[in-house]
């Protein structure tokens, strides 16, 4: 029988993931008919259509493996519904970590201030550096994909054919491949956004803290607009990398037994997994002007 906190947490798992379906699909639908009235997009508003549809597609994906696999757990490892799902949510998830870590460059990029070359080269070139970022984030996720997808393989395979040497059964054989195949993978292809993410905000951070000094330190306003729209930016990216960092530390450990669907804690987890895809869009939505007026305008 179903508890009654299991329950709690599932609805609640179902509202959050249905507000960041809503979410996301706001941000695609204002962006993209922005593109089909004026045929052009601003480098920020690229990423920001793309993370938002790679958001939208994901928590779609997600919703309906946690419940399949909720209510179907039995069969789940007899079908191949796992490589089936696991296919999709592979890449969507990559590509939503790279699209995030490309959204906190650029906005270190536009708003930080500093005289090295090459970040006075990526200044003046990213706005034509963006589209490239966008398919190099797409080829990456799809070699993780592909990479997932052999794992994923094996497991199916090996469950069909039963062929397990010693006493070893379907879950060690799965429990030794998640820990020596699956969570190397994790690692490697979720660190290097993450670091890429966290260098970004770091740079935003310093260049903060200088143009703090310098008005301290002049006759200038603490008020003024430079000023505000450096703190405005920093809070913003604050709060996107306390999610990111959830998301990136509740995807490593996503093998721990209290995920699993016969834990009491299965639909808190996945509330944890996905709280960056349905809060997130609403802090873009808000530091957005042309978002927010659109939602005002509704």
């Amino acid at each position: 029988m179903v508890q009654p906190f299991t329950i709690f947490a599932m609805v609640l798992y179902a509202l959050l993931g249905s507000l960041g379906i809503v979410a996301n699909g706001f941000i695609v639908v204002v962006l993209g008919r922005e593109w089909i009235l004026c045929h052009r997009l601003s480098h920020c508003d690229m990423i920001l259509i793309s993370l938002g549809a790679s958001r939208f597609c994901l928590q779609w994906v997600g919703m309906i493996h946690n419940f399949y696999y909720f209510f179907h757990h039995l069969q789940y490892s007899m079908e191949p519904a796992r490589q089936h799902f696991a296919l999709y949510w592979d890449f969507l998830n990559s590509a939503t970590f790279w699209f995030g870590t490309w959204l906190s460059v650029l906005f270190c990029v536009k708003i930080a201030n500093f005289t090295h070359p090459i970040f006075l080269w990526l200044k003046w070139r990213v706005k034509g550096l963006v589209p490239w970022f966008l398919l190099v984030s797409l080829i990456i996720s799809f070699i993780v994909t592909m990479l997932f997808f052999v794992g994923n393989n094996i497991v199916y395979q090996a469950f069909l054919q039963g062929t397990f040497s010693g006493n070893i059964t379907f879950y060690d054989f799965n429990k030794n491949l998640e820990i020596h195949y699956f969570l190397p993978l994790k690692l490697i292809t979720l660190s290097i956004p993450c670091s890429i993410f966290v260098v970004s905000t770091i740079l935003l951070i310093i260049s903060l803290r200088r143009h703090s000094w310098k008005m301290q330190h002049s006759a200038l306003s603490t008020q003024d607009p430079r000023t505000q729209a450096h703190t405005r930016a920093l809070k913003f990216l604050v709060s996107f990398l306390v999610l990111y960092a959830l998301s990136f530390l509740t995807l490593f450990f996503d093998a721990a037994p209290f995920s699993g669907v016969q834990s009491t804690w299965f639909w808190p987890w996945q509330i944890l997994i996905y709280l960056c895809t349905c809060i997130h869009p609403f802090i873009l939505i808000v530091g957005n002007s042309q978002l927010g007026g659109a939602l005002m305008k509704l």
